[in-house]
């Protein structure tokens, strides 16, 4: 019997997904998973029973990774689970730059005790007019789930689109809409477009990515569109952009003290997931690579640890060692079950920086002996037992 615990609420079609095995537990002391949304978790004290964290969504910043990684607990997101969601609220974020559709909302409401408003309409509404979007250059810096999703509908839009990403999937350069422009330099987006979207995750090489020097390099009247993290942007800069001409508009799904209720700045409260659509999607994408881990000791998805796939457990007994990654660590493992008269039938090991992922299939049962050995072996930081 498997446990886990919600640090948020997680939609229901994904927790339908668990089996009769799986139970949901009160407190995260007894969880073997967790699901997590937005719920900070660096302040938490991590049980050691703990195997597995899922983020029903893509950024990660509210979960203690090294912590994690240290104590064998590996970390999914849920990539491309809310794709559609936030590019479509890209394109709103666009619309409202382009045509000053919130000033006008606003001019009515003010006008709301006004019985000639709708004649009136008449004539202010030239104070609210804009441009349209067809035709206008749009740079997209970052082809992932997001960046392609907007790429590729920008194209039937009329846009002219210039896609940069020099370290693009293959089956994201595939799903690419060949209209899109595949730019090797990023200053030529910024010489060449009037609406630019980052979709980059957030790093210390992507921090403040778009800051002064970038802003220089920019036309005239440049919308800035940031539906990825707040800080890929550097907010004083493009204040200070704004207010020179440089940016005709700055629109953020991320309320800050610094651009709230500027001048230039449209700032949305985090709507980019926030539809049912793509809550569902995560929490099924996140529950399914819970049960996979837990049962298969496949990892898919991870933040933490390198992806992992030998399939549905059908052998005797499947071991998965989450260690260090340290020379010659492999060829302790093969001799200490051979010393056990064990043989291995199956293994794969893959390394993700300071720490690897070894699964092991055995043709006999393992037994408790060999599996503390394993736990005391330098540089293991997790031995689960999956069979």
């Amino acid at each position: 019997m498997y446990q886990y615990h919600c640090l948020n609420p997680i939609a229901s079609v994904g927790l339908d997904l668990f089996s009769g095995n799986y139970q949901k537990a009160e407190d995260l002391k007894d969880a073997q998973a967790v699901l997590v949304r937005s719920a900070a978790m660096h302040g938490l004290d991590l049980p050691e029973g703990l195997c597995a964290i899922a983020r029903a969504g893509a950024g990660v910043n509210n979960i203690p990774l090294e912590k994690c990684a240290e104590q064998g607990i590996v970390v999914f997101n849920t990539p491309g689970a809310n794709a559609n969601g936030v590019k479509e609220l890209v394109f709103a974020g666009m619309l409202l730059a382009s045509r000053d559709i919130v000033g006008g909302i606003g001019w009515v409401l003010d006008n709301k005790e006004n019985e000639n408003v709708g004649k009136d309409a008449e004539k202010a509404k030239k104070a609210f007019a804009g441009s349209e979007i067809s035709g206008k250059k749009l740079g997209v810096i970052g082809l992932g789930a997001i960046g392609i999703k907007v790429a590729n509908d920008a194209v039937s839009l009329g846009m002219e689109v210039y896609g940069y990403d020099p370290f693009i999937s293959v089956s994201a350069a595939w799903s690419l809409s060949r209209s899109v422009k595949h730019i090797s330099n990023l200053e030529d987006i910024y010489r060449e477009c009037d609406f630019i979207t980052i979709h980059v995750p957030l790093m210390d090489s992507t921090k403040h990515m778009l800051n002064q020097e970038a802003f220089a390099l920019m036309k005239e009247g440049v919308v800035i569109l940031n539906f990825a993290r707040a800080p890929l942007v550097d907010e004083e800069a493009v204040l200070a952009a704004i207010k020179e001409g440089k940016v005709k508009k700055y629109v953020s799904d991320f309320p800050t003290s610094t651009t709230a209720g500027q001048e230039g700045c449209i700032v949305i409260p985090h709507l980019g997931a926030s539809t049912e659509e793509s809550e569902d999607n995560c929490a099924v994408m996140a529950v399914q690579e819970v049960i996979d881990y837990l049962e298969n000791g496949n990892i898919r998805n991870s933040v933490n640890f390198p992806n992992c796939d030998m399939g549905v457990c059908s052998c005797a007994s499947r071991v998965a060692v989450l260690h260090k990654n340290q020379k010659g660590i492999i060829g302790k493992y093969t001799a200490m079950f051979g010393n056990n008269n064990m043989n291995i039938s199956d293994m794969t090991n893959k390394s993700r920086g300071d720490y690897a992922y070894s699964l092991i299939d055995l043709d006999s049962p393992i037994t408790a002996e060999v599996v503390e050995e394993l736990r005391m072996s330098d540089g293991v930081l997790k031995v689960r037992v999956i069979k």
